[in-house]
């Protein structure tokens, strides 16, 4: 199935050309999204020596797959901050997250295919969850933000059996085109930007790390891969989900410009879009833990709220993206151990990574920026986030007893069909197979070799994903994303096909 979003499929390519040569720089930043490529401009603004490398293309992971919305408040709401760490600190966040917004319109005033335009956000409930719109009217406010009400919101959205919280003057753009500016803005700074050049080896202590076709050695590594690679504490804390996204034209719907969240046991996100020179609805919904879903089952169940809603509509885009949820609400950015790290930005990454960015920049200038204090990558605070980190680990060693104590085995390889997966015994191994639409078959091992889990397989997306912290692999192995850095190893099977 064509995984490609509606900003990916209308946005022009970068072209960035793959790392060939071994290099010395000041700053490396690992990871060509908004975290990264934003640092890069930076730095180069700052005078700094920057290479960035990314393992794919500009855009292609967490920010070309996102929803292009931007908000001063976060996703799973306020509430959990004011409740955890007080209204001081949700007066930080607020003003920390209004204030990238700012700086991604300034940079938008020259970028008209970014499409960027100041709309409300609304957000409402179906009746059991009216409380928690309540608490989430009263943590804005303390945090700062000017909140409204509505009793009804635009049509067909689902109706509002309640208040509709309304947040003015939150904003929306067409993230890949932004990027895609931002990445050239960087390399006329004097950044060097290298696509498909994926990091094979990172030594931090010695500062340097290698591709397929070079390497480089940089006084500092800055990991804006969304979640780091290699091993590091913050696993242990973050819950990873994917979420899926569906677009469709629309050009006799009018809904307008907004950003819209449907609080319910089925849960919906939407919004308008144009690109391309069309008029497009974007549903994204169906949030799920990575690895131990149907992602079939959650794509067809948000095409089947969004023709519910919307009537029938042929679907244009389908996509999907992966979250990591900091444990106490807030990201992890800043130093961490060798090199810096931006993760945990649950689903509200355009902006945190924004301000991850920014606050990189300053901590790499020698300053001391107060919300780099809050964020810290090291802190570690059991009573805030001690719920969400017992749930990740237990959901980790659930995962691991589950798939090593119980017999996953499915057809044996003879048995594929085109387009069919499945894990297999080959003398006494385990692996993950899977039969490619024209007949070639691909067999890797079925362990991540990041922490020794075993990988199920994604339907929708063609790929074997780790349960455990998210890793994803190519039915070849390849590493698409996670922490992950090393492969799953191929096994030729050459007259065991039969």
């Amino acid at each position: 199935m064509d995984t490609l979003s509606v900003w990916r499929a209308t946005a022009a390519p970068t072209g960035f050309a793959m790392l060939g040569e071994d290099l010395t720089t000041d700053v490396l930043v690992i990871g060509g999204g908004i975290t990264g490529v934003t640092l890069a401009l930076l730095l180069a603004e700052q005078g700094r020596q920057v290479v960035l490398l990314e393992a794919d293309e500009i855009g292609s992971g967490a920010t070309g797959n996102s929803t292009g919305n931007l908000y001063a408040t976060l996703g799973n709401g306020l509430q959990q901050v004011v409740s955890s760490f007080g209204q001081e600190t949700a007066r930080q966040v607020v003003a920390e997250r209004a204030a990238a917004i700012g700086f991604i319109e300034e940079r938008c005033r020259l970028v008209p295919d970014a499409s960027f335009q100041r709309c409300p956000l609304m957000l409402w409930a179906q009746p059991s969850q009216q409380d928690w719109i309540e608490k989430e009217v009263n943590a804005l406010r303390m945090g700062g933000c000017s909140v409204e009400r509505a009793s009804a919101v635009p049509a067909p959205l689902p109706p509002a059996p309640g208040d509709v919280l309304v947040l003015p003057g939150q904003a929306q753009l067409q993230p890949q085109a932004y990027l895609a500016a931002l990445a050239r803005a960087a390399a006329l700074a004097g950044a060097r930007l290298h696509e498909h050049s994926r990091v094979l080896e990172i030594d931090s202590k010695g500062k340097r790390v290698v591709t397929a076709s070079g390497s480089v050695r940089a006084s500092e590594i800055v990991l804006a891969t969304h979640t780091p690679k290699g091993v590091h504490l913050v696993h242990a804390e973050m819950p990873v989900h994917r979420e899926y996204g569906i677009a469709f034209e629309a050009s006799a719907l009018a809904l307008p410009a907004g950003i819209y969240w449907w609080r319910a046991s089925e849960g919906l996100s939407v919004r308008t879009a144009q690109a391309g020179g069309r008029h497009y609805v974007v549903c994204v919904g169906q949030e799920h833990k990575v690895g131990i879903h149907n992602a079939k089952a959650g794509l067809l169940a948000l095409e089947t709220l969004a023709q519910k809603h919307f009537g029938e509509q042929a679907v244009t885009h389908r996509w999907s993206a992966q979250n990591y949820r900091g444990a106490d609400a807030l990201p992890y950015i800043g130093r961490n151990s060798n090199g810096f790290i931006a993760t945990g930005f649950a689903a509200d990454g355009l902006v945190w990574g924004t301000v991850a960015a920014r606050l990189i920049a300053e901590q790499l200038a020698g300053n001391s920026p107060a919300f780099g204090e809050l964020v810290d990558p090291t802190r570690l605070n059991p009573v805030k986030g001690a719920r969400n980190i017992l749930q990740e680990n237990v959901t980790v060693v659930t995962q691991l007893v589950k798939d090593y104590l119980t017999d996953r085995q499915g057809e044996k390889l003879s048995a594929l069909a085109a387009g069919d997966s499945a894990i297999v015994e080959v003398d006494g191994e385990s692996l993950a197979a899977y039969r490619a639409p024209d007949g070639e078959l691909f067999a890797v091992s079925n362990v991540c070799p990041h922490m020794g889990c075993k990988v199920h397989w994604n339907s929708v997306e063609t790929s074997w994903d780790c349960p455990c912290h998210g890793s994803r692999f190519r039915p070849d192995g390849t590493v698409i994303e996670g922490p992950a850095l090393s492969p799953l190893k191929r096994r030729h099977l050459s007259g065991l096909d039969g």
